[in-house]
Parts: C-alpha cells; sequence; structure tokens
C-alpha cells in the first residue's frame, strides 16, 4: 500500500540511541513495558533522553484492535502482581517528579485493569519525595464502578483519549464508544475537582474540520481541563492510511478555539501525544487562575 510522504515539519532529528539503550536496560531490568515503545511514539528518542516515559502497564498486548494502534493485538498473559512495586522502582531511579502511566485494554479482566491502576497509585504514593501521577485509562467496558476503583486513590490527572470524532468510531475504535468516552470524563471531573480530567484525539484520519470543532464542545461540555491534539501517523501498511497532514498553523488554530471554549490548557501540534511533556500541563493548572 502507498504511504504518503512526510512533510518538512514532520521529520525527527536521528535521536540519541545511547539515550534510548540506557532508558530500555532500566526497564527490562525491572520486567517494565511503555507506550512508547509499544506505540512507536515519534517522541521515544527524546523522552527517553530525558530520561521520562509513559508506563504501559498489565502487559503490552490489547484485547482490541483499533485501526490506529502499533500495540500488539492478540490473547494477553496474566498480569504481573510485582508491576506496581518495579514501576515505583523505576521511577525512583529515574528521580520522576511526575510519572504517566495507561495500559492495554484488557476486555478479558473482569475489572478491566482498574486494580492495577490503584496498585500503581499506591506504590508510587510510598515514594519520597512523591511524584504526581498521571493515569492514561481505558474505558473499562463501560463499568463506572471500575472506575470509581482508579478515582479513590484520586491521581493528579485522570486522561481517557476520545481518539478521534464521532462519525469515524466504528471504523478506527471498534468495541469503543464515543458517548462512554465522554461519559467517563464528565464522571471523573464530578468525581473530584481536584482531579485534572484530561483527554486528546489525532487528527489526518478523515475527520472533517467542524466534527474536530464540534468535538472540541463536547469536551469542553463535560469540564475537561487538558486536551492534547496530534497528527496521526501511520505505524504500518497495515494500519488506516492517514488521510490529511495538518499544517502547523492549523494545530495552532485548534488549540485557539479549545482555549475559546474555555478548555483550560492544550497542547496541539504535530508530535503532540497524549503524554508529551505531560507534567507542563499540571504545573500550569496548578498555578490557573481564571
Amino acid at each position: 500500500m502507498y504511504r504518503k510522504r512526510l512533510p518538512h515539519w514532520l521529520k525527527k532529528k536521528i535521536p540519541d540511541l545511547k539515550a534510548i539503550e540506557d532508558m530500555e536496560k532500566i526497564l527490562r531490568d525491572h520486567n517494565l513495558h511503555t507506550v512508547c515503545e509499544s506505540a512507536l511514539c515519534p517522541n521515544l528518542g527524546e523522552c527517553f533522553h530525558r530520561k521520562t516515559a509513559t508506563f504501559m502497564i498489565s502487559g503490552d498486548i490489547c484485547t482490541r484492535n483499533c485501526s490506529f494502534c502499533a500495540v500488539e493485538k492478540g490473547k494477553p498473559l496474566s498480569v504481573d502482581e510485582n508491576e506496581p512495586e518495579n514501576i515505583a522502582k523505576a521511577a525512583n531511579l529515574l528521580k520522576l517528579s511526575h510519572i504517566v502511566i495507561t495500559s492495554v485494554t484488557r476486555d478479558d479482566l473482569e475489572d478491566g485493569g482498574a486494580n492495577q491502576f490503584a496498585d500503581c497509585i499506591k506504590e508510587i504514593r510510598k515514594l519520597k519525595p512523591t511524584p504526581s501521577v498521571e493515569v492514561l485509562i481505558p474505558d473499562f467496558g463501560g463499568n463506572f464502578k471500575y472506575l470509581n476503583i482508579v478515582l479513590a486513590y484520586f491521581p493528579d490527572v485522570l486522561n481517557h483519549n476520545v481518539e478521534t470524532v464521532k462519525r469515524l468510531y466504528s471504523k478506527i475504535r471498534p468495541g469503543a464508544d464515543y458517548t462512554r468516552s465522554l461519559k467517563i470524563l464528565e464522571k471523573a471531573k464530578n468525581y473530584s475537582e481536584n482531579i485534572v480530567v484530561k483527554s486528546g484525539f489525532m487528527v489526518g484520519l478523515g475527520e472533517k474540520w467542524e466534527e474536530i470543532v464540534s468535538l472540541l464542545k463536547d469536551l469542553s461540555d463535560v469540564n475537561c481541563d487538558v486536551v492534547t491534539i496530534g497528527q496521526y501517523l501511520q505505524p504500518s501498511n497495515k494500519h488506516i492510511p492517514i488521510d490529511k497532514f495538518y499544517t502547523p498553523d492549523e494545530f495552532i488554530n485548534l488549540k485557539q478555539i479549545a482555549l475559546d471554549m474555555g478548555i483550560k490548557y492544550v497542547e496541539s501540534g504535530p508530535f503532540v501525544r497524549s503524554s508529551y511533556k505531560a507534567n507542563n500541563a499540571l504545573n500550569y493548572l496548578r498555578n490557573y487562575k481564571p
């Protein structure tokens, strides 16, 4: 299948291979996975150079088959009970002040992996000094009882990505539901004003401009605090092709639209990903004055 040539603004410098090797050693020594590696993130070299990463819990095999995602699909292994403690150890070794934890979707687990998130938060909170914690959660099959398991440990940031506009869900996110994802964000915000609620999505999948604006309005309506907007990049020929490359100016325009709607913090750019420089948003909101 033909893949579009990347425009000049989507070219990355050669990464620091030594930094990547050093980070990978720490991760393998602690039997940990990152979404940075599994999702083929274009920012991996930059983030590993800064000694930051997004830990991916509950294994590295997803039970869903989203057409944009490079994470391996299939039958997952059992959950590693030592994973929360190992994440805390690695975070301490890396001297992280802000820790981002995500997971593969585990529809095979009764709780969707919610208790593993909770256990990770508990272990991280034992560290001194205590880092802030951001969790990027799946939808737990729409069972809000499991969402509450995570919220009960009061992560500093609760992130759940909508990923794309409503019309494209059946094509891009089979097994997910647009309204369900918005409801997760709404329930998280209603649970506690002290939890920053965050979401993100990609552009370049075939959406229309007015659909993006509608999506931003929906996020604003559920009081989402932080939104990330990035360019979809096709991981391989097996994944859905890129429909359009958005220009840097278009990303700037989308950021302004979101801010004008009342969303407090927006990261919008070709290489923006959900967890990219995640601590910046939390630091900003801790000093936010409307």
